[in-house]
């Protein structure tokens, strides 16, 4: 009887295993939430879904799945309400196992934090905010791409290093702005910099005008635009407008796409410093990869948090196959057991406290005349190893890290 028991324990056991690695109707579900009619459509939007499109192509090439890859999308408005409405009505209605991309920090704080409560999975490439990896983290969140600790470090202590030691912010009211300007302060405080003051300005303005005005009364020598998408390239526009780069002052953007160079034009971008962790004209690889895309899409080549997107998609795959199981939890933990390697970032790691580890660039936007065509924007002054790259993880305060 004692025996029979046991059998009958091992037989549950076995069961239970079997039952808890099963993929749910043998499909997996992937959100694509980002912005898609507003200032960060361009850097997501529809080019996210793209790129995920594309990873999930060349992950059912490479690994023949059993189980079947749905992806549907959607538009979070720049709103965190809306944000997580709609992970919540994915994650309890519709099915979907994970959410990817979600431009907007606000939006993927409250996002991440649906994500935790259902125990999926949130694979942020679109948001800047280094508090997903912080105070904030979550063992069901993955935060690829780049942060707002990389851009300071890697933008704010170079531009330190090169005399531009006075700094004045105009900064996106939410999240975002918030951590960008905090942890360039400290970048640019740290390498022996002074911060004269700040200015914070609503999301999506129009005019920058006031703002513009305080920054070129404060006499600092650098003007650091804690901001991103349309928001960059009008408060860029605008200046040049002003003068204020004649007037000797100079522009830091501190976080800049491709995109926005394509919208402002090399005659009033040139000469602008940038990081970045994706180019498409990086290496062999990378130009492949952003060939493919482009074709797909009326010629426009890929920002890195697009390029994030794919490379985001494709680990989360790996990891669902090598367990057999989509319970979110479970998958991230085996996303940071796994080596990532892609034609996007290369070879790197996510650590504990959720970060994706891998190398950034220091670009400089070249003049018109050193532009071969179309997208050819960016010449490399500095690699940044993925060692120096991103925040020690001592210092994040994440309390997964033990």
């Amino acid at each position: 009887m004692r025996f029979r028991l046991l059998a009958a324990a091992a037989a549950m056991a076995l069961a239970a295993g079997a039952a808890q690695a099963q993929i749910s109707g043998n499909v997996v579900k992937l959100g694509i939430l980002s912005d898609m009619s507003s200032l960060y459509a361009d850097i997501g939007g529809p080019g996210s879904v793209l790129a995920a499109k594309m990873a999930v192509e060349d992950f059912e090439k490479a690994h023949h799945p059993k189980f079947k890859i749905e992806i549907v999308s959607g538009d979070h408005l720049n709103k965190p309400d809306v944000g997580s409405q709609i992970a919540r009505k994915w994650y309890d209605e519709e099915g979907v196992d994970a959410i990817f991309d979600v431009p907007n920090s606000g939006v993927a704080l409250a996002v991440s934090e649906v994500t935790r409560e259902k125990k999926k999975a949130f694979i942020v490439s679109g948001a800047a905010t280094s508090d997903l990896t912080g105070s904030k983290c979550s063992p069901n969140t993955v935060h690829m791409t780049y942060d707002t600790w990389m851009l300071a470090n890697g933008t704010g202590k170079a531009i330190v290093k090169t005399g531009g030691d006075t700094w004045f912010f105009i900064t996106a009211d939410y999240a975002f702005g918030h951590a960008l300007e905090r942890d360039t302060t400290n970048a640019v405080k740290a390498a022996g910099g002074k911060v004269l003051g700040a200015v914070n300005v609503p999301l999506n303005t129009q005019d920058f005008s006031s703002f513009l005005l305080q920054a070129q009364a404060s006499k600092a020598k650098i003007i650091g635009l804690a901001n991103a998408g349309g928001d960059t390239i009008n408060s860029i526009k605008q200046a040049a407008e002003f003068g204020i780069v004649k007037g000797g002052q100079n522009l830091a953007g501190l976080l800049v796409f491709l995109t926005d160079i394509h919208g402002i034009g090399l005659e009033k971008a040139q000469g602008l410093i940038l990081t970045n962790t994706f180019y498409w004209d990086l290496n062999d690889q990378t130009r492949a990869w952003s060939k493919r895309y482009a074709a797909q899409l009326h010629g426009q080549y890929p920002t890195m948090s697009q390029a994030g997107v794919y490379a985001g998609v494709l680990h989360y795959l790996k990891a669902v196959q090598a367990i057999d199981s989509d319970d979110g939890t479970r998958v991230v933990a085996e996303m940071k057991k796994l080596p990532t390697d892609d034609p996007i970032f290369g070879k790197g790691s996510i650590r504990e406290d959720g970060r994706a580890i891998h190398p950034a660039y220091l670009w400089e936007v070249k003049k018109p005349s050193e532009s071969k065509g179309p997208w050819d924007y960016y010449k490399l002054r500095a690699t940044i190893p993925a060692d120096e790259a991103f925040r020690p993880l001592k210092d994040g305060g994440c309390p997964l890290v033990k």
